[in-house]
């Protein structure tokens, strides 16, 4: 890769890394599987990253189309998904859950009733949430899918993924190395580069409608 194209994968991984934080779903996953086999929370953990990769793929190759059926030009939809990264930025900072990134404890309640978590609530929405969709969206941009950006998107999403994998597979461990308060450390650290990188895109989509 060029060094441009070397930066703007550097990038977006620090991006996504920090909008699906891997880390910080790691400890909710242990919760939800706490009375499950170990063989079947590995099982589980394999489908739902796989349904998770199913749904980027749709949204990087899909997610443009979509918008121009709806109207929706990348200028309005570059600020809208600003302020919908800063409100999750803000989520992390304050260490609260709304259903951005995470789910809320009724949801939770539901998930701990169910005999398989794998799509609802591990694929959507504490892997490919909103927050996470937006931001494929915004990466890849008017990008086709022949292009060298959307392809690179593609590269970084299955990296994160798979350490996201990772994670998920020692989540009992990593849930008792770190505790709630390391959590909370790791996702207020997270959400303010998250929050300035919401004002830039912000800024950008301005300008794209009002250069001067």
């Amino acid at each position: 890769m060029t060094t441009p194209m070397i930066e703007s994968a550097i990038n977006a991984f620090i991006l996504l890394f920090v909008v699906i934080d891997p880390v910080g779903v790691a400890p909710t996953y242990a919760a939800l599987i706490r009375n499950q086999p170990p063989a079947a929370s590995r099982a589980t953990a394999v489908r739902g990253v796989s349904v998770a990769l199913a749904i980027f793929v749709f949204f990087i190759f899909g997610g443009r189309a979509l918008l121009r059926y709806l109207g929706v030009g990348m200028p309005a939809f570059t600020i809208a998904g600003g302020i919908l990264l800063f409100l999750l930025a803000v989520d992390m900072v304050l260490v609260r859950q709304s259903g951005l990134r995470t789910v809320i404890p009724s949801e939770q309640l539901e998930a701990e009733r169910r005999d398989d978590i794998s799509v609802f609530p591990l694929a959507i929405p504490m892997i490919a949430g909103p927050g996470s969709l937006t931001t494929v969206l915004l990466l890849t941009g008017d990008q086709g899918w022949r292009s060298a950006q959307t392809w690179m998107v593609l590269g970084v999403v299955a990296v994160i993924l798979l350490i996201t994998l990772i994670m998920l597979l020692a989540a009992q461990i990593i849930s008792r190395a770190l505790g709630e308060t390391g959590v909370n450390v790791v996702a207020r650290v997270f959400g303010i580069v998250l929050a300035a990188l919401a004002v830039q895109y912000v800024s950008n989509g301005l300008h794209a409608i009002m250069p001067y």
